[in-house]
């Protein structure tokens, strides 16, 4: 039984523990909170990739800010957004939209201060994430965001898991594959 996956994305390699998330399927845990290495080489790669114009970026709370971060930074754009996923004290008027995630084991919301709102309606966005599973946070970001008036004009993401490989509508830079619980690969890498 396989119990770690060894993940490469250009010259870096990580060794990312197997973890169930239910009674059939397991996945690769990739954290990129705290890897600051990974995250500047990462943003660097998929700020190359992106090949239309866009005034901000949006990432998805919390594993997706350290590569908004360093992508606005690389990309010259002074401002990012983050997309909540509580209602804080500090917002006024937040809006708010339902999305499930394959990691999390209940349906959560994401969050859109209202000034932010502001800000981003008739604005180009590109929405970037850690990893993109079944695409549920970034459907859910990118209702979000039409809702408020922004117009998302691309989406990236550092990872492709399982299915999300196939999908042509979403910048990735490698493909991370899904596991059962024995840590046997169950998509194609």
């Amino acid at each position: 039984m396989e119990t770690n996956y060894e993940l490469t994305i250009g010259h870096l390699k990580r060794t990312l523990p197997i973890i169930p998330i239910s009674d059939t399927t397991a996945i690769a845990s990739f954290v990129l909170l705290g890897d600051a290495e990974l995250a500047h080489y990462a943003a660097q790669e998929l700020a190359k990739r992106i090949d239309v114009p866009f005034d901000y970026l949006v990432t998805i709370e919390s594993k997706g800010i350290p590569l908004a971060q360093e992508m606005s930074r690389i990309t010259d754009h002074e401002k990012y957004f983050v997309l909540r996923k509580s209602v804080k004290a500090y917002m006024e008027n937040p809006i708010a939209i339902g999305v499930r995630s394959i990691t999390t084991a209940h349906g959560q919301k994401l969050v859109l201060d209202g000034n932010d709102a502001k800000q981003l309606k008739d604005k180009r966005v590109v929405i970037v994430d850690d990893v993109i599973s079944t695409g549920g946070s970034i459907a859910s970001a990118e209702q979000l965001l039409s809702k408020v008036g922004a117009n998302v004009v691309g989406k990236c993401a550092i990872l492709a898991e399982g299915d999300a490989a196939q999908r042509i509508d979403c910048v990735y830079l490698e493909h991370l594959p899904l596991f059962d619980v024995k840590g046997a690969k169950i998509s194609a890498n």
